[in-house]
């Protein structure tokens, strides 16, 4: 395709110059221009692009929806699946694009483009449990600033016949992950780890609260100890009710169901890079609509500002 194609890379080359990206109607017309020679799956992935955002730049420009379904499908694919009808059109509205959600909706049928189902059930892994600090949070999830509560639980993540462990902090305020650590055991190290670099951003004697469940970790003395050195308060839930940790239940649900269960990994090392990755995007690119539709990230800044 190298030699072939010399022409139509160099007019891609032209195309680009000056811009940050190739208009997606433009790489399409390339492509269709060389698919008389080369399969369409080579010129899919040669051009970086999915077949369905392809066949929705070329179709006759009568449509009035055209452009839109474009963008729809570039969003669609860009988030891998994990934007749905009311994540999409609120997309589409911090771009300046005001279409109702239903219209957003029966261009995606009409697309084919499903996303993500989350499943329901999921396992944080517990360890022993006993009880070593009151119930300060009792489900009160609501925090008026960041740094003024957070949750915290390790999830077990079973690829093939390995295991690995995620161990998070929380910002209930925006759902912003502060810390992790991602370990082959779930030991003692691991959660300090993640307080260590938790505590370097932000300064002694917050006050905030720290929930967790019960679990053999959080029971440890030092642990205790270093909160109270920290100035940290210590919440833990009700034995045996995961509702008084839902919070942080719920991101490990949603990062299972958006990540690990649609890749079908068999690749430990590969699943903790795209881990990692996941975490990047979750904080700083995937859209909230209880955060008017921001980013977690996006929106502490932009609520920072405001305050000050």
């Amino acid at each position: 395709m190298a030699q072939n194609g010399k022409c139509h890379t160099k007019k891609i080359e032209r195309l680009n110059s000056g811009r940050r990206e190739i208009r997606t109607r433009d790489k399409a017309r390339v492509i269709g221009e060389l698919r008389q020679k080369f399969s369409l799956q080579m010129l899919m992935k040669y051009f970086e692009m999915s077949s369905s955002t392809f066949y929705a730049a070329i179709k006759p420009k009568n449509n009035k929806y055209s452009q839109i379904e474009i963008r729809i499908t570039e969003l669609f694919h860009e988030h891998k699946g994990r934007y749905g009808v009311r994540r999409i059109t609120s997309q589409l509205r911090n771009e300046g694009i005001f279409i109702n959600h239903k219209t957003v909706h029966r261009l995606m049928q009409k697309l084919h483009l499903k996303s993500v189902q989350r499943r329901v059930k999921y396992r944080s892994y517990k360890g022993t449990v006993g009880k070593v600090a009151p119930n300060i949070l009792q489900r009160n999830f609501y925090a008026e600033k960041e740094n003024q509560k957070w949750t915290t639980d390790v999830t077990q993540i079973n690829i093939g016949e390995n295991k690995l462990y995620l161990s998070p902090i929380l910002d209930m305020y925006n759902g912003e992950i502060i810390s992790y650590n991602i370990s082959s055991r779930p030991d003692f190290a691991q959660v300090m780890d993640m307080l260590d670099k938790a505590f370097e951003k932000i300064p002694d004697g917050t006050r905030l609260i720290l929930h967790s469940d019960q679990g053999w970790q959080y029971q440890q003395r030092k642990y205790q100890e270093r909160l109270q050195q920290k100035g940290i308060i210590q919440s833990m839930s009700r034995k045996g009710n995961c509702l008084d940790n839902s919070v942080m239940e719920n991101w490990f649900g949603i990062m299972k169901s958006e990540l690990l269960y649609p890749n079908k990994y068999t690749d430990i090392e590969v699943f903790k890079k795209d881990l990692i990755d996941y975490i990047d995007y979750y904080n700083n690119r995937r859209i909230k609509l209880k955060l008017k539709g921001l980013s977690p990230v996006d929106y502490r800044t932009k609520s920072f500002k405001s305050v000050s």
